[in-house]
């Protein structure tokens, strides 16, 4: 009878053991622990023909890696893409554009000609289906 209590008594003590170490000082699953977003793949060595290999400058960027932010911006947007024909006469009918005109426009110097109410009602005026309303395009 004194066996059995006493391997109780000594399991007892194990697990309080075990659980004494999950304290939030040294628990297992408090630990820190590395970025998983943060991994990018690096580019594969390639032997240039000619070996004439330089040694490398410690702690400078290897000259065939890609910026990853780039990288992720080019398989979002995709890269600059030629213009078709119709977008480029568009564009030189256009004209260029004033190189500061966002800075013209939003200085606060800048004069506008208040519409009034009437022109904001008009704006927001609901479609009418009336015959009256319809233009007539035909003439």
């Amino acid at each position: 009878m004194r066996k059995p209590a006493l391997f109780v008594f000594a399991g007892c003590a194990v697990m309080l053991s075990l659980l004494g170490g999950c304290s939030s000082h040294s628990s297992l699953f408090n630990r820190a622990r590395p970025d998983e977003f943060a991994v990018t793949r690096q580019a594969p060595l390639a032997v240039p023909p000619d070996f004439a290999l330089a040694p490398p400058n410690p702690g400078a960027p290897r000259p065939q890696d890609v910026d990853s932010s780039r990288q992720a911006l080019d398989a979002l947007f995709g890269a600059s893409a030629p213009r078709s024909a119709v977008e480029t006469d568009a564009l030189g009918k256009a004209g260029a554009s004033a190189p500061a005109i966002r800075s013209t426009v939003g200085d606060p110097k800048t004069q506008t000609v208040p519409k009034g109410a009437a022109v904001r009602d008009i704006v927001r005026a609901p479609e009418s289906t009336s015959p009256a309303a319809q233009t007539n395009t035909g003439n």
